[in-house]
């Protein structure tokens, strides 16, 4: 659904681009070719723009090299994945065996908002290169509540146990996806769960937008209900799987440092943006360090 979406939305970027190419070449004789330049040029200002006024809005008070490498960082990323990885998603999401020789604790990924399972490339190979076998989901539909996900997270938990005989899974999620995997455990337990892991989630919620109509989009408003519902229902047991990752220069979730859960220090990643923290090899490393002790 999110990849047929892209696709159209980048069609209708280049047409919009090639009509005003057209439009400048008739009226004002630029060059015959600037339909192409501008037709290939849409959708990349399109997204630079997006990630420049996200990085504003949400521009805290961090040292100013750093914040330029994380915008930077984010753009380059954002390319790569809403631009040449997720719109031509053509594989299912589903198991896949670990290439490791040592059997380790399989690992369920949770992709955030807007986005799915092929964000989670880099990642995947990482941990079954290290010899955790892998269930990427697809949340969807891309609009309606975040407790509407469950089922798809208690699926991959399922299938990966019968795939590996494994009493006990690892669940990773960024943004988005942490709430998920936490509305998942209120509604099955913990009994499955090894560790919990979340990069660049909304636990207190964020300011990014107020007036979204989406169901999921208004459960993640900064401190809202839901979030507050989800957190009173949380014990100290619950709280003690899990291991929050932030970064001071996330474009999406706002404000930064207030992203984490009662008893739950996160880490922190300098210089890097929000869709950034599912590529960025320090983070990588460091999910694989957090479930190199879990079995």
């Amino acid at each position: 659904m999110l990849a047929k979406l892209l696709r159209r939305m980048l069609l209708a970027q280049l047409l919009l681009g090639a009509g005003l190419g057209y439009l400048l070449s008739a009226t004002l004789g630029w060059p015959k070719w600037s339909p192409w330049v501008m037709a290939a040029s849409w959708p990349l200002l399109t997204m630079t723009l997006i990630v420049v006024v996200s990085a504003l809005k949400s521009r805290s008070p961090e040292t100013s090299a750093l914040w330029w490498r994380s915008v930077l960082g984010e753009l380059v990323t954002e390319f790569q994945i809403f631009l040449l990885r997720l719109p031509w998603t053509t594989t299912a999401p589903g198991f896949l065996p670990a290439t490791g020789s040592a059997a380790k604790i399989p690992v369920v990924l949770v992709h955030g908002y807007l986005c799915n399972h092929r964000i989670w490339d880099d990642m995947a190979n990482a941990l079954r290169a290290d010899g955790h076998a892998v269930f990427a989901v697809d949340l969807e539909p891309l609009f309606t509540s975040i407790d509407r996900y469950t089922p798809i997270i208690e699926t991959a938990v399922a299938e990966l146990c019968r795939q590996t005989g494994a009493t006990q899974v690892a669940l990773v999620g960024h943004s988005m996806g942490g709430l998920a995997i936490r509305a998942w455990m209120r509604a099955h337990g913990t009994q499955r769960v090894a560790s919990v892991l979340t990069l660049g989630t909304p636990h207190a919620g964020t300011q990014i937008v107020r007036n979204t109509r989406a169901q999921n989009g208004q459960q993640m408003n900064w401190r809202s209900p839901w979030l507050e519902e989800l957190a009173l229902g949380e014990s100290d047991a619950t709280r003690a799987l899990m291991r929050i990752a932030i970064t001071p220069h996330d474009n999406i979730v706002y404000p930064q440092r207030e992203q984490a859960l009662h008893g739950v220090e996160p880490i922190v990643f300098e210089g890097i943006g929000h869709v950034q923290m599912c590529l960025n090899k320090p983070v990588i490393a460091w999910v694989l360090s957090q479930l190199s002790g879990t079995t």
